[in-house]
């Protein structure tokens, strides 16, 4: 073989190795950037995962980073609730819905393969709390969200997030044309949240602003917690 031929062969495998390196690098940038977690695993993002399922009630144990028992058995927990698969693995899915990926794509992705129909019900829940809850901390419309959610799952109420929404007289903001602003990307963030289960109201299914009351009857409501100017009751 001639040193041009060799050379020729030498540039052609070159050529298929750098391509196949940009292919490659190509389809991580596409995955989520936190690996998958299960058992066994130690290290920050399980810390992460320790924290914000314990911040959303769905584990007691200690955020110190191991995946053991009781954060396989909060992990599995959450899947249940959330409609995934349920096997005590912190995969693409389950990373998605815990707020891990934040990307369009991802969350398109997740929305899309969700059997709840979480495009379209996030959405409107993020126009009702940007309608409600505008002006509010961060964790008073994520409250405005679990509202609803605990509505959906009461018998006394409509058992879709949309159902709950458009009930006659349920929110000002429906009324009042409000909640059809285009959602700002923290509502939908907030509704995002609400849905997979962060309930920082202890279970509220009502809110008011005393300043703004105009039906005397939600006073007759227990009291559970104020957030912001909202105080919320069961």
């Amino acid at each position: 073989m001639s040193f041009r031929v060799r050379f020729k062969v030498i540039i052609a495998i070159l050529v298929v190795f750098t391509t196949a390196v940009f292919e490659y690098t190509a389809i991580s940038m596409t995955k989520t950037a936190m690996s998958n977690l299960y058992w066994g695993n130690t290290g920050s993002d399980v810390a992460k995962v320790q924290a914000r399922l314990k911040a959303w009630g769905y584990y007691d144990g200690p955020v110190d980073g191991f995946f053991g028992v009781k954060t396989w058995l909060a992990v599995r927990k959450f899947q249940a609730y959330n409609g995934l698969a349920v096997t005590g693995i912190v995969d693409d899915d389950t990373k998605v819905a815990l707020g891990f990926t934040t990307t369009a794509q991802d969350l398109a992705a997740y929305r899309a393969t969700s059997s709840a129909g979480i495009s379209d019900d996030v959405y409107l829940l993020a126009m009702l709390i940007n309608g409600e809850a505008r002006g509010e901390p961060y964790i008073g419309k994520v409250a405005v969200g679990a509202v609803v959610m605990n509505r959906v799952r009461d018998p006394r109420f409509p058992k879709t997030i949309p159902g709950v929404i458009f009930q006659p007289g349920a929110f000002s903001a429906v009324e009042d044309g409000q909640m059809w602003l285009p959602p700002t990307e923290e509502s939908i963030k907030a509704a995002i949240d609400a849905v997979s289960g962060w309930d920082p109201t202890g279970g509220a299914l009502y809110y008011y602003n005393a300043a703004r009351v105009t039906n005397y009857w939600i006073f007759t409501r227990p009291i559970l917690t104020q957030i912001g100017r909202h105080i919320f009751a069961r």
